[in-house]
Formats: C-alpha cells, structure tokens, sequence
C-alpha cells in the first residue's frame, strides 16, 4: 500500500464501531500469526529437495506465504512442507494457537473451538500433527545417557479389529503386573537434556525392540546408564555399547540412591506425557 492511501487508511480508522474494530483486530492478529507460523516453517527446513535429496536449489516464487523452490537436479518444485504431514493444510494463521489447545491437553471439540474450525478439521489436524512430531527426532544421544521403560495400559481406540472386550476409558488390565496388555515406552535422555521416547510394543521390554529402537537413537560412544533389566545388558553387549547398571540385586544404599537420582531424571518427561495424555503411569522398580 502507497504511504499516502495508508495515512488516508489510518485517518479513517478513528470512524469504524466497535464490531467493525474488532473485526480488523482478528484480522490484523491473524495475518500476525499466519506470518509467525510460516516464519517459524522456513527456520526448520533442512533446505535440501524433498523429491531426490539435492541441495542445489533455486528459490521460485512464493505461494500462501511459504518460500517455493525449484530443485536443480531433478527440475522439481518443493517448499518447506512438501512431503510432510502438514502439506496441503489451510489456516496457518490458526495453528499455533490450535498447538498450543493441543499441549493444554483440550479435547478434539474444545481445541476447535478455540482455533475457529470445524470439528472434522480439528481432528485431522490433530493427527497430522502428532505424526509430525513422531518423526521430529534430535541427533544421536551422546556421553552419559540414561534410559528406562515404562508402561501404560494399551488402548485399541478407533480400532476396527480389536482382539479384545472393550472397555471404559481408563480401565484396569485383567492380569496383576505388566502383561502384554500394556504398551511398554521407552525414555532415554543424555546429561545435555535431549531425550528420545519410542512405543517398543507390547510388554515386556526384549532386547530385539531396544536394537530397533533405540540404537539409531544413540551414539556408539556413550556410556549407558540403566537399571538391571537383562534387555539392556544384552543390548549393550550385541552393540558393543559401554553398560552400566545401577542397583543391581543385593548391593548397599549407594546404589539405591543413583537408582532414585535416575528415576528422578527420566520420570519428568515420563509424567509430563502421562498428564497431557490423561492415563496413569508406572515406572517400574
């Protein structure tokens, strides 16, 4: 807009009721977060060709505020969202404050009414985002890391073939202690304060689903720090990892204390992503 037509814009707005200012408010606040949001995509991108894995790109235009690139290589357009989850999802202006319902733990209606979309929209967006996230690892764990398993009762929710009876939400298994109608989740999480959670499976924990796991997730260097589970000393021992276990059977107090110190560590992420999930968990002695 020219200066002279925008002074001319400014000088108006002392005319406008109410309605009218509130609704140049939302606008104006929606085009602030839509710009936000793109922003905070550009920053993210590795910058390399979704398509063939080439770096040599050259910019082509924008589209619906996001940068477009033209791929050297293979002659192919992309931009920062290509070939992830979030491709091809509209209002970006209301996602950051739809993520933000999604971390107060806000039910799938309640999170769209407060982002201003549809309940089916809501839904959908809650999916792409969580896959999103699924795949959003930081690099390899590195130095001292520590790990440990937890277990949260499985859910087959919008299952179309359950093998099991149906039952509340929030209902107790039908065996005492873990079984395999637990899910086992694995925490791991080095002295820097990156950490790293995978659903191994079905309880209980076996070094085959740590081999899968949680070796791409670690340097090969590191020294791991667990409990006397056998999984992970025969995980160590197959990957040729450094292995140490706290509170083995029958040591003194010393030992039970760096066990409780570790425990400490790893149950805050364990606990945050039980609260935002509404389930009960257990961090296994």
């Amino acid at each position: 807009m020219e200066s002279r037509k925008f002074r001319q814009f400014i000088e108006q707005a002392a005319t406008l009721t109410l309605r009218q200012r509130t609704d140049l408010a939302a606008c104006l606040n929606s085009t602030s977060l839509r710009e936000q949001t793109c922003a905070l995509i550009e920053t993210t991108w590795r910058q390399a060709c979704p398509h063939c894995g080439s770096r040599r790109l050259q910019r082509h235009g924008q589209a619906h505020g996001l940068q477009r690139h033209r791929c050297v290589a293979c002659a192919r357009s992309c931009n920062a969202l290509t070939g992830t989850p979030l491709a091809r999802l509209r209002h970006r202006g209301k996602w950051l404050t739809y993520l933000d319902s999604m971390l107060h733990s806000n039910t799938v209606r309640r999170a769209a009414a407060l982002a201003g979309v549809h309940k089916n929209t809501s839904f959908r967006w809650r999916h792409r985002f969580l896959m999103q996230a699924r795949h959003d690892r930081v690099g390899p764990l590195s130095g001292i890391t520590e790990a440990d398993e937890t277990y949260l009762l499985e859910s087959q929710k919008e299952s179309r073939n359950m093998d099991r009876q149906p039952r509340r939400r929030g209902g107790s298994a039908r065996r005492r202690g873990i079984s395999r109608e637990h899910d086992c989740i694995l925490v791991a999480r080095d002295r820097s304060g990156r950490t790293v959670d995978f659903v191994t499976g079905r309880a209980p924990l076996r070094h085959a689903q740590l081999q899968r796991c949680l070796r791409p997730a670690v340097d090969s260097a590191i020294l791991l720090v667990t409990d006397g589970h056998a999984a992970y000393r025969v995980f160590a021992r197959v990957s040729g990892i450094a292995h140490h276990a706290l509170n083995p059977v029958g040591r003194g107090a010393g030992g039970r204390r760096a066990a409780r110190a570790k425990r400490q560590r790893l149950s805050q992420p364990v606990q945050a992503m039980a609260a935002w999930s509404g389930n009960a968990w257990t961090m296994p002695e």
